[in-house]
């Protein structure tokens, strides 16, 4: 019994020093009657300004969120909103607009200033270029709200290719050392690269070898290694507290689903192409119905990979933020106790969901590598 009631005592004690926290005494009813002319003002003001307070907040979490969100033309440490002083470096502005066009994005002043180039004005909104006139006005939409201003042809490095050409520099770094131990060392990995060696290991007998073939596989394992480590390495910076989104951009995503597609494309034989235009033992009549919905399905599958990386990482950042934002809303020691225990178990499982996000791209990739090069089956031609 003693070791039964230890748990008990524990609870009993612990609601009875949070009751303080989530119950109000009720006033006695003459001391009510004689105070609700005097009170009620004041408590339509403080919950009023409680109210707008709250409001506040809100929305500066929100904004916060779709900032981070977006990619960025400067890459900012921090800000400070009382003396508008921003901490971090500028990036350069290359826009195609009747020529080339290249300025720092310091004339933006972070969106507050307009941009002067060659006789050009340029505004920065919502971290998209707008051309103007030298007021730097823009034209909305009444109805989408949306600027109608020229937009020039942007081709500035952001802070998604500040992000991706870092760890492009941090990939050749690591397994080029790890290529050269293995010379060194007859075939024994040393350096930073041997903790990746597993990894390496795991891609091709896990992934590359199962769905390809042992014929096929080598072919596709530079491929493979640079797509799961790419995506792998960007997964866990988003994690970081420098604010980057890269694999959250759809236009990130849709770039190496492309790449996927058109590998499978150009190197798939005869037979890949054959099961889907003519397929073997299907009525003549049902190949020319399939015919069209199988080649949909070609497009459908690197479309599947594009959403399922982007939705996957945009959908962590935004939870993981959101409940950030909370310790801002509760102002107590309990809300914001809670908010940042569950941020912190959140941000655990976010570098699982990074793992497993390179792991089912490098896997599917291979999947439509091996099914591209499918050897024909003599049985199902008869």
């Amino acid at each position: 019994m003693v070791i039964s009631n230890k748990p008990l005592r524990f609870i009993v004690a612990t609601l009875v020093v949070c009751l303080p926290f989530f119950s109000f005494a009720n006033p006695a009813s003459e001391v009510a009657n004689t105070q609700t002319e005097v009170a009620q003002p004041a408590t339509a003001t403080a919950s009023g300004e409680v109210k707008t307070e709250t409001t506040e907040v809100k929305s500066k979490i929100k904004e916060f969120i779709d900032h981070h969100l977006l990619d960025a033309h400067d890459f900012t440490f921090s800000a400070n909103e009382e003396t508008g002083e921003h901490y971090g470096f500028s990036l350069p502005i290359i826009l195609w607009d009747n020529g080339l066009h290249v300025f720092s994005s310091s004339k933006f002043n972070h969106g507050e200033a307009i941009a002067e180039s060659d006789g050009n004005y340029y505004v920065l909104h919502h971290e998209k270029i707008y051309k103007t006139a030298a007021d730097g006005v823009l034209t909305e939409n009444e109805t989408t709200g949306h600027p109608t201003n020229a937009t020039p042809l942007d081709l500035s490095i952001t802070k998604s290719v500040v992000g991706i050409l870092g760890i492009a520099v941090l990939m050749f770094l690591l397994f080029t050392s790890l290529a050269k131990s293995y010379s060194k060392n007859g075939g024994i990995a040393s350096g930073a690269g041997r903790f990746f060696e597993p990894l390496v290991l795991y891609v091709r007998d896990e992934i590359a070898i199962p769905n390809i073939g042992q014929k096929h596989y080598k072919k596709y394992m530079s491929y493979l290694l640079t797509i799961f480590f790419f995506i792998f390495f960007l997964n866990i910076l988003g994690l970081t507290p420098l604010g980057f989104n890269v694999t959250g951009n759809i236009a990130i995503t849709a770039s190496l689903a492309l790449l996927t597609y058109v590998i499978t494309t150009l190197s798939a034989n005869k037979n890949y192409w054959g099961h889907i235009f003519w397929m073997p033992g299907v009525p003549t009549p049902m190949k020319f119905i399939l015919a069209p919905i199988e080649l949909l399905g070609t497009i459908i599958k690197p479309f599947s990979l594009m959403i399922r990386l982007y939705a996957n990482i945009l959908a962590g950042h935004v939870v993981l933020m959101s409940i950030i934002g909370l310790m801002f809303i509760f102002k107590n020691w309990i809300g914001s106790s809670l908010s940042f225990g569950l941020a912190f178990a959140l941000s655990i499982l976010e570098i699982l969901v990074a793992f497993l996000q390179a792991y089912i791209f490098t896997m599917l990739s291979a999947l439509y590598f091996g099914a591209g090069n499918e050897e024909h089956h003599h049985e199902e031609a008869h």
